[in-house]
């Protein structure tokens, strides 16, 4: 695990994810705070997972630098989302772009990438301006949840990421999609109006479609292709 001790010992690292794993996220919310400071930040695609951890650090009071990954390909909704959420948590989330313009980087390939290449696509207008958003921090809080699917069961409360070489704190790792919505309306969390037509997971508008009955909650992403993840939380035996 080369690089994590420059921040956490591995033999903490074990210690802390063990004691706590199955703790409310709150706690592990607020142990991220008090362990990393202003060196922790999070990224969120305004799904309703990210909109419960903005709305868990509002309450807790936590000063964490939030951003989102703009690929100039969001639903109105999405960035409405944002707008909504700065009113009520008076939490103004960063957009962190690429450095061409939607235009421009069509011009550049010839048309729109994502249907040719959306590996390149994700990798240039997410993972490029992700990997400069991380730059100098040493932890950064995500949203995923163990059930989501077969790939992200394999994560852990908290993991060294060799890919962007930092500790990943998921907090909200072990509930379940009905935890997350009873959480939604009971605290009457904001969150996309695309949820209540068939998307249960929202990307960039050209590759996430509704799901039908019966499917996989990611299986409106990159419909039709073996692809189910942009590459922000691929997995590697570090993080297992």
């Amino acid at each position: 695990m080369p690089g994590v001790e420059s921040m956490l010992a591995e033999d903490e690292l074990t210690e802390v994810n063990e004691r706590l794993t199955g703790a409310a996220p709150t706690d592990i919310l607020r142990w991220a705070v008090g362990r990393f400071g202003d060196r922790l930040t999070m990224a969120t695609a305004f799904g309703p997972e990210g909109c419960i951890l903005i709305h868990l650090l509002a309450d807790i009071g936590a000063d964490v630098r939030i951003f989102n990954l703009d690929t100039g390909y969001q639903f109105p909704e999405t960035l409405a989302l944002r707008d909504r959420i700065a009113e009520r948590y008076g939490i103004e989330v960063e957009l962190v772009g690429a450095e061409t313009s939607v235009a421009e980087y069509e011009a550049k390939n010839g048309g729109p990438l994502y249907v040719a290449n959306s590996e390149q696509c994700c990798y240039e207008r997410k993972i490029v301006p992700l990997r400069r958003a991380l730059v100098g921090y040493e932890a950064w809080i995500t949203a995923i949840r163990a059930d989501q699917s077969a790939h992200r069961a394999k994560a852990k409360v908290l993991g060294w990421d060799a890919k962007f070489g930092l500790i990943k704190v998921n907090p909200l790792l072990a509930w379940t999609k009905r935890d997350v919505w009873a959480f939604i309306v009971s605290n009457k969390v904001p969150y996309n109006p695309l949820h209540d037509q068939g998307y249960p997971s929202i990307g960039c508008w050209p590759c996430t479609r509704p799901v039908g009955a019966g499917e996989d909650e990611r299986a409106g992403r990159w419909a039709g292709q073996a692809k189910t993840e942009c590459g922000l939380h691929s997995l590697d035996s570090s993080q297992l």
